[in-house]
């Protein structure tokens, strides 16, 4: 066979590749729109189903914590007759909320609606996430990211308790009573109270992900045990400084209240790790012993 003829078929062969990846390329592409669209339903049947008890998720959950009668309010009267703590009883949350545009209140129950449909189903959205990536793993990597769905949905929802039910009284209660002059009267938007108490939830829902985190990382090689306890005197310090940022008060209850969790999360993601890695050395040893 000629060079010209082997030319033609090396550049067919080449051809044939360069379509059966592009191919390939564009079945992944249709996978995922796929699992963005049922991920958007998902969002669209939770929102649909909060709207339909927007009373219960306005008075109860959203203006939960302005409410002096809130579960953790009451707990904090309780711990402070208890222990005989002045000021330790939330008596007053002197702030106004006020609308000031014409379509707030409109906004306000659409954009409330699709917050609390992003907090239902995100364990559906880690599902959807899983059902992506799982086609792209070995066996072996399936069998040791088994129970990822399970796992970091525990960790969001008490993230997410965490931060509804500690981080966002502590944090309204300290704001709304901070006054520098009489003549100074809080009027807070709308828009502003919602934004705080939905970040804060699902901020704290997303930090207590750390140890699923730290477990990809390890598995891919690029965390360590050992980085990670040598790295634990600055982890403290950016610890305290994200809880501070979180809850802006001088209280040193309240600081210790918010960060102990994130101290116990980074405890837990160096286990992780270290198991990671124990996993890992097991394996090599098994395999060079088989060799």
């Amino acid at each position: 066979m000629s060079n010209k003829n082997l030319k033609l078929l090396q550049a067919l062969k080449n051809k044939g590749e360069s379509l059966e990846a592009e191919m390939s390329f564009f079945e992944h592409i249709e996978v995922l729109r796929w699992h963005l669209i049922r991920s958007v339903i998902a969002i669209m049947v939770f929102a649909m189903l909060s709207f339909t008890f927007y009373d219960f998720v306005f008075n109860q959950i959203i203006m939960g914590p302005k409410n002096l009668d809130f579960w953790t309010y009451r707990m904090m009267c309780k711990v402070g007759d208890l222990l005989s703590l002045d000021g330790f009883c939330v008596e007053r949350i002197p702030f106004n909320i006020i609308n000031t545009e014409l379509a707030g209140q409109f906004m306000l129950q659409i954009n409330s609606c699709l917050l609390m449909a992003v907090a239902l189903g995100f364990p559906y959205l880690l599902f959807e996430v899983w059902l992506f990536v799982k086609p792209a793993l070995t066996d072996v990597e399936r069998k040791g990211a088994r129970g990822f769905v399970f796992y970091a949905t525990i960790l969001f929802i008490i993230g997410a308790l965490f931060g509804y039910y500690i981080v966002v009284p502590l944090s309204v209660n300290f704001l709304a009573n901070v006054s520098l002059s009489e003549e100074i009267t809080n009027q807070i938007t709308i828009d502003s109270y919602l934004s705080t108490i939905a970040t804060l939830t699902l901020g704290c829902g997303v930090i207590f992900l750390l140890p699923i985190l730290i477990f990809i990382l390890s598995k891919l090689g690029i965390m360590t045990p050992e980085f990670m306890r040598a790295s634990r005197r600055y982890a403290i310090v950016i610890i305290l400084v994200i809880a501070a940022i979180i809850t802006p008060t001088a209280d040193v209850i309240t600081l210790l209240t918010v960060s102990a969790p994130m101290f116990i999360l980074y405890e837990l993601s160096i286990s992780v790790s270290a198991n990671v890695k124990r996993r890992k050395l097991q394996e090599e040893k098994e395999f060079y012993k088989k060799g």
